[in-house]
């Protein structure tokens, strides 16, 4: 049976991030919300924050900013801040261990997801990072985000998507994905597969080096 592990960045933003909530309860779907610290300094917030927790989805840090990979960075301290501040606006809600998607640039993986500060901060705290396997562009293709995910899970096992609790993004076809799914019997689970897991507990998993700026 294939599987999928539905994701979702960039958020949390009132008005959409609780809908999507309602949406994935009303399916009895687990998912992770990784979350920019920007977004939980905005009114509502945090709140949404909580929210997301006690619905029983996992909460992860996807930087502070969300605008320069930290692959593309040259600025000292950039990636410890980016991170660390997230994670303390997190707080104790965050999952068992503390957990981290990087900045894709549109999704693409390569160099510019991680640098050396970045790599030894996630090391030392003992994050899980985790990439994906599937980016539909929802926030910039609504016309054919949905046929994009469904043929990245047709063509592997187990998909790992990301969309995004924005505003003009995954929301208005998130249904209609989900009924597709549903009928072609596909197993929704909120586990990340080993090969999108490049850290887990502050351990190398499926690192590549041509995921961290000036490694061969």
């Amino acid at each position: 049976m294939k599987k999928i592990t539905l994701t979702f960045d960039n958020g949390p933003t009132p008005g959409i991030t609780e809908r999507i909530l309602e949406i994935l309860k009303e399916r009895g779907i687990k998912s992770t919300f990784f979350v920019v610290g920007e977004q939980l300094k905005q009114p509502g917030g945090s709140a949404l924050l909580d929210d997301i927790v006690a619905a029983g989805h996992w909460v992860g840090n996807h930087s502070l900013t969300h605008s320069i990979a930290f692959g593309d960075s040259t600025e000292r301290g950039y990636a410890v801040r980016e991170i660390s501040e997230t994670q303390a606006l997190i707080g104790e809600r965050s999952a068992n261990a503390p957990l981290f998607r990087p900045f894709g640039n549109f999704g693409k993986l390569g160099p510019h997801l991680l640098n050396e500060e970045a790599l030894a901060y996630l090391l030392a705290h003992r994050f899980t990072c985790v990439s994906w396997n599937s980016v539909p562009h929802d926030w910039d293709d609504q016309e054919h985000w949905v046929e994009r995910c469904l043929a990245d899970v047709e063509r592997q096992d187990w998909t790992v998507v990301v969309l995004h609790d924005i505003e003009n993004a995954a929301l208005a076809r998130l249904e209609e994905l989900l009924d597709h799914l549903q009928r072609q019997q596909v197993q929704f689970v909120q586990a990340f597969p080993e090969d999108v897991v490049l850290l887990r507990g502050g351990h190398v998993v499926s690192l590549q080096s041509s995921y961290v700026a000036g490694r061969a």
